[in-house]
């Protein structure tokens, strides 16, 4: 699959069902050796009762990637099992 596939398509996570973000609008983080990618970093979501304060980034490894479809991409994660990282 090509990075641009990825472009665009929305990130659900399968465990709650909520919406995490748009692929096109993340970045990647990629192993420079084996160029495989290791996580997704998604950007903290803005709204205006949140405008002012900052959130942290949500950083999800490419392990829970479940299912790459034609518009989704769904992740599994239930943010108790230590694959979930902010900063």
């Amino acid at each position: 699959m090509r990075l641009s596939e990825l472009m665009g398509k929305e990130v659900v996570n399968l465990h709650n069902g909520s919406r995490l973000g748009v692929a096109g609008d993340s970045d990647l983080l990629v192993d420079p050796v084996t160029g495989q990618i290791q996580s997704l970093i998604m950007p903290a979501r803005t709204t205006p009762f949140n405008f002012w304060t900052e959130k942290p980034a949500l950083v999800i490894p490419w392990s829970a990637v479940k299912k790459v479809g034609s518009e989704l991409i769904i992740v599994d994660l239930d943010g108790t099992s230590g694959d979930l990282r902010r900063f």
